[in-house]
């Protein structure tokens, strides 16, 4: 392993180079990308359909192509989950990753290409290893092997010849990884695959307490759920006690920052590094490059090009729309992506910030509506908004105001999501109405529902009565009151609920 961790590692920093030229020449490299991209696309049906043939210049591309969201693009997504092909991209694509759902389906299935696997989510995947490297040439991380916490993967129901296939973006990347991969990593596919997560999760720890594990990739959540059972299982205190080798972990999907303190109780190791990427069903967009700071490097020549929406003009009907040598630091912006994949000025619901233009350097500022996805779980506003009408409806309750935030997960207590209601008309039976609530965004809701699972990752909601009048006082201390300021509905931090909860006292 000695003589492997050598090798690897020198193919690693070779990959540096290439970074380094697209950190120089950052717009040169978009615009290539771009003409590749359209001369790519041009004879699909999208392509034929939106007049490809007649775009030369980026400034076309943008009077002349349609914004798309999920909802828009969708018909084509599902005649290609059937079986036919050339619609939004010329190669055949097989692969589609299943992300939590919009307003009109409970989930999203993203087409992955032959060229989105190889040239955006595997190259990701060897970059995040080459910056790692070329941080820490000391390393050791391939003597062991990297324990990986991905989904699950099946057969695509839609199609009749079972040619296609869908599932997590990390089950979709697993597998189709390459042979040799499989002597550097944990668990087995078949154990890694698995569906079924309680037993997965004793699977995973029981497999790979016995492996030489020296990095973990995966979402905070689940990799901490995971932790635990393998404490559990060796009867350890800290989980150097496991793996003493173990030097990094990859996290991505959910902010970081609050489970910070856990991950040191369960890891008590100043060695210990934690890495941080941005890959999505739809690509992967962004990788720590510097271990001192807290944002990402924008990776330009992984087959995406990037245009951005202003943050002030992100609900408007027809939004202006730059490109990344308009951006500004500091600055907030939704992101627009076209792809080696088929997606055509997609809007991903991703808002970003600028650190830095000199190279793009970028920050996860949040979604482009009120959401809370502190876990993986992804729920928006129509979610909460129709679980709160469907839990009225079963216990005769009516409301004025409600708010949710996450509680963070802790030594002793697992994570949840905490609601403050305040009703015009209480409902028949306040824990029925929690249980509606809960079961309605399950039940539309497929990443809730996977974080709901045998209370795993996340407990059933907690919930307290709002006496009347608590979000009028409340909105009226921020000085909030008239028609154009709304209590937000989800937050994806605990800022309003415990304002709200230490203004008052409210009935749990």
């Amino acid at each position: 392993m000695a003589i492997l961790n050598s090798i690897l590692t020198w193919v690693m920093k070779k990959r540096m180079h290439q970074i380094d030229l697209f950190m120089k020449y950052p717009h040169e490299v978009q615009e290539e990308l771009f003409k590749r991209l359209i001369t790519t696309g041009r004879n699909t049906e999208f392509g034929r359909t939106h007049g490809f043939a007649d775009v030369h210049t980026e400034e076309q591309f943008r009077r002349m192509i349609p914004i798309s969201s999920y909802e828009d693009i969708c018909p084509y997504i599902e005649r290609n989950m059937a079986g036919e092909q050339n619609l939004l991209w010329p190669s055949d694509v097989k692969w589609f990753a299943k992300s939590s759902g919009t307003t009109n389906a409970r989930s999203k299935f993203i087409p992955v290409s032959y060229e989105a696997l190889e040239e955006c989510h595997f190259k990701g995947g060897k970059d995040m290893l080459s910056i790692y490297c070329n941080n820490f040439p000391e390393t050791k991380m391939f003597d062991g092997k990297g324990l990986t916490i991905g989904g699950s993967q099946q057969i695509n129901q839609f199609d009749s010849n079972h040619e296609s296939f869908y599932g997590d973006v990390s089950a979709v990347i697993m597998s189709n990884l390459p042979y040799w991969t499989k002597f550097v990593r944990t668990p087995t596919l078949d154990i890694a695959l698995m569906e079924e997560w309680e037993s997965k999760i004793d699977k995973m720890a029981e497999y790979t307490m016995q492996e030489n594990v020296t990095s973990i990739s995966g979402v905070p959540t689940w990799t901490i759920i995971l932790l635990q059972k393998v404490l559990e299982l060796k009867g350890a205190s800290h989980i150097h006690e496991v793996w003493p080798n173990l030097e990094v972990f990859f996290h991505g999907a959910v902010a970081f920052g609050p489970y910070k303190s856990l991950f040191k109780s369960l890891i008590p190791s100043d060695q210990m590094r934690y890495m941080e990427t941005y890959n999505a069903s739809e690509g992967f967009f962004g990788i720590q490059y510097d271990p001192s700071a807290d944002d990402m490097l924008l990776m330009l020549d992984y087959g995406i090009y990037y245009e951005f929406i202003p943050f002030a003009e992100i609900h408007k009907e027809a939004p202006k729309v730059i490109g990344l040598n308009e951006v500004v630091k500091g600055e907030q912006y939704a992101l627009l992506i076209s792809t080696n994949a088929g997606l055509w000025r997609y809007k991903i619901g991703d808002t970003v910030q600028f650190t830095s233009t000199d190279p793009f350097r970028i920050k996860i500022s949040g979604r482009t509506k009120h959401f809370i996805n502190a876990f993986g779980e992804e729920v928006v506003v129509e979610n909460a908004e129709r679980a709160i009408a469907e839990a009225c409806e079963k216990t005769g309750a009516q409301i004025n105001n409600f708010t949710a935030a996450p509680k963070y997960f802790d030594k002793d207590e697992n994570a949840a999501h905490e609601w403050i209601v305040e009703f015009e008309k209480d409902p028949d039976d306040l824990n029925r109405f929690t249980i509606a609530l809960d079961e309605t965004l399950r039940s539309i809701n497929s990443d809730y529902d996977a974080k709901r699972y045998k209370d795993m990752a996340l407990s059933a909601p907690i919930l307290h009565k709002a006496a009347p009048g608590t979000f009028y006082q409340w909105m009226r201390k921020r000085g909030k009151l008239g028609g154009q300021h709304k209590v937000p509905r989800l937050s994806n931090s605990r800022e309003y609920l415990d304002d709200i909860l230490n203004l008052i006292e409210v009935k749990s």
